[in-house]
């Protein structure tokens, strides 16, 4: 299994790259293919809105399939396949459609290996070592800064797009060669995932799963190359080094907050902790939008390290579904995730345009897509102060 959970975790670290990759190559597809800033916004949501799309399916295939199939082929078929499309784009539509196909082919990787360690591990260590997953997953969003804007500079995005294509094909070929599926669960095997959602204690935490990944994942993977462009008037390889700042305390949030549900003997606090610190993040950054580049990459990292709850929300929502649903449980809670950015990356896209087009600062338009996530954040987090704790 060892070496299945690895060539997961390189799948992982695609499924990162591609939902990140955007705010670094704004710029240069802006002046080939004039993708502006709604442009790419659209094309970034509909990776999350694909991505999203598939996590019922994904579950029942989960489920029914195993891992092995459903996260070779989907990777293969949508990773590598749209990977090729996005390196043939010559219109802004080009990327959306890509973009859709790529998220298709992200969709299994990440559950594909918590449907294992939900199946195979013991529960208590689920929220660790689904933060471990994440936290080493999350180089691909090391890649999509720097090393990106470098091989852009360097080769040329189009070729590093064909590097990825091929690179995805290999992954789906390693899965399909290494992955073991879990043995069929025993004792009852009915049900749906309207049995979940039937459950009373999923509908307070399905609230805040929505809303906690937009902050770090929205701007992460695209608002920050725009805003530190426009605003300050940063190149292509400044914002490649904030991204990578800001990527790696992601990265160290997700290890930081894995395994203090153990520490503290509790699931609902350290996320509430977690949350509330992103939320304020988000909120200080619309209010002090045009206070610097030092102050707005410090509160972008501060809002990605504060975020780097994911695991331990897909853990406390796990421990109340049952283990024959495991598969549709952890991609229903990563539906709501997922679709969370996506819709949230829709409306900063038209939010944009909107303020952008009144005559304002240029700035306002920034300052109101920084705000609108920090609401959002703190409708979420209030609703979470009603969940029942998890504790293994």
């Amino acid at each position: 299994m060892q070496t299945g959970l690895i060539l997961l975790c390189l799948a992982y670290v695609l499924s990162q790259f591609f939902r990140a990759f955007l705010a670094v190559l704004a710029k240069v597809l802006e002046q080939d293919i004039g993708a502006g800033p709604e442009e790419l916004s659209f094309a970034s949501g509909m990776w999350f809105v694909s991505f999203a799309l598939m996590q019922l399916p994904l579950g029942w295939l989960l489920d029914r399939t195993g891992p092995r199939r459903t996260a070779s082929a989907l990777l293969l078929v949508g990773g590598a396949g749209g990977a090729a499309l996005f390196a043939l784009a010559t219109t802004p539509a080009h990327l959306s459609i890509a973009m859709f196909l790529i998220g298709i082919g992200c969709s299994p990787c990440l559950m594909a290996s918590y449907y294992i360690f939900a199946r195979e591990y013991p529960p208590a260590r689920f929220a660790t070592l689904g933060a471990l997953m994440l936290g080493i997953g999350s180089v691909g969003n090391l890649v999509a800064s720097y090393p990106l804007a470098l091989a852009t500079e360097t080769i040329g995005w189009r070729a590093s797009l064909w590097g990825l294509a091929a690179a995805s094909a290999l992954v789906a070929l390693g899965i399909l060669l290494t992955v073991r599926d879990p043995a069929p669960s025993e004792g009852e095997t009915r049900g749906s995932v309207l049995d979940i959602l039937r459950m009373p204690v999923m509908w307070t935490i399905l609230p805040i799963m929505f809303a906690m990944y937009a902050p770090s994942g929205a701007v992460r993977g695209l608002w920050i190359g725009p805003y530190l462009s426009d605003v300050y008037g940063l190149g292509t390889s400044q914002i490649g080094a904030a991204t990578l700042i800001m990527g790696a305390a992601m990265i160290l949030g997700t290890f930081a907050f894995g395994p203090l549900d153990r520490v503290f003997g509790t699931r609902k606090w350290v996320i509430f902790a977690g949350n509330f610190g992103t939320m304020a993040s988000m909120l200080l950054l619309a209010f002090f939008v045009d206070g610097g580049p030092v102050l707005a990459i410090a509160l972008c990292a501060a809002a990605g390290f504060l975020g780097g709850t994911y695991a331990v929300i897909i853990a406390h929502g796990r421990a109340f579904i049952p283990a024959h649903l495991a598969g549709r449980g952890v991609t229903l809670l990563n539906l709501f995730g997922i679709g969370g950015i996506g819709v949230m990356q829709f409306a900063s896209g038209r939010l944009h345009e909107a303020v952008s087009t009144s005559g304002g600062p240029v700035s306002a338009p920034y300052a109101a897509i920084f705000g609108l996530y920090g609401v959002v954040l703190l409708v979420g987090t209030a609703i979470y102060l009603f969940s029942r704790d998890s504790m293994d």
